[in-house]
């Protein structure tokens, strides 16, 4: 008689067998990184960015890496799951929101390309949650519409990096979908509820992006707003940082490495295709939280039954919820939040472990004034600290 698989990894009991994962937009890895500790195999990558390939080159020995997703040809005969973090320039409120059609994001239509040839068990999709909102949500409904035409049944959830200990305001849009399973039991058993909203104080971190200011303030209390690969002015940039001592800091590249769950200097190989650390953020900001990731993982191969009793029938032309899945008889609104976990962390300014850099006085100065042009919300010691940091790094 066949024994049930049974491994232990980080010091957790994994019932099921780990799966052949094939990363395709793999970026600097954050999915596979996490998938690998929850034991996972990684088999075969994708990926165009040279500074990428240079981080993948240094952490995957022995992986095959593919460059470009529009020539691959096939998926490996092994592959169990197929895991793709698409671009989403497209799709993001920071980008140019042209789309599930735009030239960056349409480049999902290649993992149903693939799809077609090899039906694999598995499949795993990360996005930014401005899809479900976008074209009222026309990526997702052309993303969920392939899947079921190709016979997958599919869940997905809005998941913040917050709920695993990481001081990063991060929500990203995690679909599963399986031919062999049930992605709820993966993706929507857990669940802890969102704790109470957290008001700005002089004694708490808070975080804010400098590049804004005009139609957002891009804030988060004790967490930095976002890591993204792009700005406001263009060019990638690391948020800044009001330390409960009245300090305005941005954090170190190392230390936003470790806000997505990377090992401090992950991204450092790249500096040998860009010299410099502007590309290491674009990557860092781009890349998906590995520790989401590795809970994803974990529940693969630890499934738990999903109770259903609570959700409702999504409607036709309804919007989309943070949280819904078909399993085959139907579309349905999951009654499920953005924090599977609660982990405990560090304040912010104890997790920072690097020296940061102070803001200079040109950066706040111009998001000072954009700042007082708007009519936006903001704490109401928060300008006149910005005028003292402005007064002293001009006396520097």
């Amino acid at each position: 008689m066949d024994l049930p698989f049974v491994e232990r990894a980080n010091g957790r009991v994994l019932k099921g067998p780990p799966l052949h994962t094939v990363g395709l937009f793999a970026g600097v890895g954050g999915i596979e990184v996490g998938l690998e500790r929850a034991g996972h195999k990684v088999q075969a990558l994708c990926e165009i960015d040279d500074g990428g390939v240079q981080v993948l080159e240094k952490h995957f020995h022995g992986v095959s890496l593919y460059r470009d997703v529009t020539s691959l040809r096939s998926l490996p005969r092994s592959a169990d799951l197929l895991a793709a973090g698409f671009p989403c320039q497209d799709l993001s409120q920071a980008g140019r929101t042209a789309g599930i059609r735009g030239s960056q994001s349409g480049l999902v239509g290649h993992v149903f390309r693939l799809l077609e040839k090899k039906r694999v068990p598995w499949v795993l999709i990360e996005n930014v949650p401005f899809m479900l909102q976008l074209a009222r949500g026309r990526a997702l409904g052309v993303i969920v519409g392939e899947l079921e035409r190709l016979g997958y049944r599919w869940a997905y959830r809005v998941v913040d990096s917050r709920a695993f200990g990481l001081p990063q305001r991060r929500e990203r849009v995690f679909l599963l979908a399986s031919r062999r399973g049930d992605p709820r039991s993966v993706l929507l058993v857990d669940d802890e509820g969102k704790p109470e909203v957290r008001k700005p104080s002089r004694q708490i971190a808070f975080g804010f992006y400098w590049t804004e200011g005009t139609r957002g303030l891009g804030a988060a209390v004790d967490a930095v707003p976002t890591l993204k690969g792009g700005s406001a002015v263009g060019i990638p940039s690391p948020p800044a940082i009001v330390l409960p001592s009245g300090r305005i800091v941005t954090p170190d590249i190392r230390d936003a490495e470790r806000m997505q769950g990377f090992d401090a200097d992950w991204t450092i190989a790249a500096r040998a295709a860009h010299r410099g650390d502007s590309h290491r953020w674009k990557l860092v900001g781009n890349a998906v939280t590995v520790d989401v990731a590795e809970w994803i993982g974990f529940r693969l191969r630890s499934p738990q039954p999903y109770d259903s009793s609570t959700d409702q029938p999504l409607l036709p032309k309804s919007r989309w919820p943070r949280a819904a899945w078909n399993d085959g008889h139907g579309r349905f609104i999951a009654d499920v939040s953005s924090w599977p976990r609660r982990v405990g962390g560090r304040p912010l300014h104890q997790f920072l472990k690097f020296e940061p850099r102070d803001l200079s006085a040109r950066a706040a100065s111009g998001f000072l004034g954009r700042l007082r042009a708007s009519s936006l919300t903001r704490p109401n010691w928060f300008e006149g600290l910005l005028e003292r940091h402005i007064a002293a790094a001009r006396r520097q």
